[in-house]
């Protein structure tokens, strides 16, 4: 295992994420599982990190809590200079809201909402004006090669165009950091590497983002890999 804390670079020396002395345990009956033990990690504003490991190794529950959607039992975890370890449920929301962005493997859109009215959902919950909304909408499609999509919902799009449209929910409200969640799953490789090579040209534009993947060849575009085992940091390959 590597000595801590292990850092990350991004594009200055300012620390976007810190996870220092993480912990976090699952009870399942009499049973205490540790999914995290003892994390700490920092990564740099305009990283690209990929967080690998076997079934089991810790990464899904270090995604769940970089995104505000769990707790550590204990340790903190400090995103954009503001510690959210012991935060309540609205504050938690409000921060997914205001500073992250999420793009999941099964693509998570609403079906019966448009292209437009998808990607305008997170601006929705802040309470922007619709027309404002709408022009964002149309610049975010246009930046995924959608532009002449907006009108279209979920089912008449394929598998690599409805995860574009997620790229673009995902950016709505200029999140701090991009979060995703075996993004290429779901998608053949060659639609695969079209989602990878977006995600390049957003981290090359300064957004910092972190993805869970199994795949190596999905992970090698990524400019750092976080490899997890046994609920620990193992190694950390690549820029740092």
């Amino acid at each position: 295992m590597t000595d801590r804390p292990q850092r990350i670079h991004g594009t200055d020396g300012e620390a976007l994420v810190v996870l220092d002395d993480v912990w976090k345990d699952y009870h399942m009956g009499e049973t205490v599982v540790q999914a995290m033990v003892g994390v700490d990690l920092h990564v740099g504003r305009g990283a690209f990190c990929a967080i690998m490991g076997p079934s089991g190794s810790g990464k899904s529950t270090m995604l769940n809590l970089l995104g505000c959607l769990d707790r550590p039992t204990a340790g903190t975890y400090t995103l954009d200079g503001l510690d959210v370890s012991d935060l309540d449920d609205d504050a938690l929301s409000d921060i997914r809201l205001r500073k992250l962005g999420f793009v999941f493997q099964s693509f998570n859109l609403i079906p019966q909402l448009t292209v437009q009215e998808n990607i305008e959902l997170p601006l929705h919950y802040q309470g922007w004006d619709p027309a404002d909304s709408g022009r964002r909408a149309h610049e975010l499609a246009q930046m995924v090669g959608l532009g002449e999509r907006l009108h279209h919902r979920p089912a008449e799009l394929s598998g690599g165009q409805q995860q574009r449209v997620a790229v673009a929910r995902s950016l709505a409200n200029d999140p701090s950091l991009i979060l995703a969640d075996e993004p290429t799953g779901n998608l053949d490789t060659a639609t695969g590497q079209q989602i990878m090579e977006l995600f390049v040209r957003l981290n090359a534009e300064g957004k910092t983002i972190i993805m869970v993947t199994h795949e190596a060849h999905i992970a090698a575009y990524a400019t750092s890999r976080v490899h997890m085992l046994d609920g620990r940091i193992d190694r950390v390959e690549g820029d740092r």
